[in-house]
């Protein structure tokens, strides 16, 4: 999706504001430190830059003022991430590109356009060949674990099938329990005895799931095996997919040894 459509070829961006924490990272690997002017509070990779770029907001709570300030020539947003009447309300002063990731193949894509935004064409071509490569040698699991991904708590909150995390979950050979449910469904313990779960990750991101949780849900799950996951390792979806192959592979050890 694309709203106020920069000219994709027109200028080099020399003032850009990221509300995106995985596409922050991305414009550090593409060599984007002088023209990033803005991050949000969230876009904490890399830490110099989270240190010391000027911070506008959560990604559901921008400032306008701040971002108003920098006068950037090119915002990237995203659909899920960011509210829409926000982005719309920055759309009418600034070009904005929203992107729409819900898989790898997508995943790939933006960080194709994103090249060409910024003029990074050749560096973000390497890095999509590089990804490809990594995920090809992902070895097939004989058979798929059925298996859950909580994202939240107080509720219990999972993941459907049209989710970038249902995709990373395929690709690293765990079969999401509740691919035939849509984006984020509140469930409960019950509904994993019900769908033959027999893996339960835990993530560390949007909740900061611990081994306390663990703890907790074992007595109610004394059949399940849990674990925690690395929640930007499943859910990022820029520069840092290049880490995800290898992760998958340690983290599917982990759980048979």
């Amino acid at each position: 999706m694309i709203i106020n459509s920069p000219n994709l070829l027109g200028y080099i961006p020399a003032s850009i504001v990221s509300l995106v924490p995985s596409q922050t990272e991305l414009l550090h690997y593409l060599g984007l430190e002088s023209s990033t002017k803005g991050i949000t509070k969230f876009c904490v990779h890399p830490d110099e830059w989270f240190r010391n770029k000027i911070r506008v907001g959560g990604t559901k709570n921008i400032d306008i003022q701040k971002i108003e300030y920098l006068q950037p020539d090119l915002i990237i947003a995203n659909k899920e991430e960011n509210v829409q009447e926000q982005v719309e309300a920055l759309a009418e002063k600034f070009p904005v590109w929203v992107t729409d990731v819900n898989n790898l193949e997508e995943a790939l894509g933006m960080i194709l356009d994103i090249g060409i935004l910024t003029h990074r064409e050749q560096e973000a071509a390497t890095l999509v060949n590089e990804i490809s490569i990594r995920f090809a040698s992902i070895e097939p699991m004989v058979e798929k674990i059925p298996t859950a991904y909580f994202i939240w708590k107080n509720p219990y909150m999972t993941v459907g099938s049209d989710t970038f995390i249902h995709s990373m979950m395929e690709l690293a050979g765990f079969e999401n329990v509740f691919a035939n449910e849509q984006r984020y469904p509140t469930v409960n313990t019950k509904d994993l005895l019900k769908k033959g779960c027999q893996l339960l990750l835990l993530s560390s991101e949007p909740y900061p799931f611990k081994q306390k949780d663990i703890d907790e849900l074992q007595e109610q799950l004394p059949g399940v095996q849990i674990c925690l996951a690395d929640g930007e390792l499943f859910s990022w979806y820029g520069s840092r997919l290049l880490q995800s192959p290898d992760y998958f592979a340690k983290l599917r050890q982990v759980l048979k040894d």
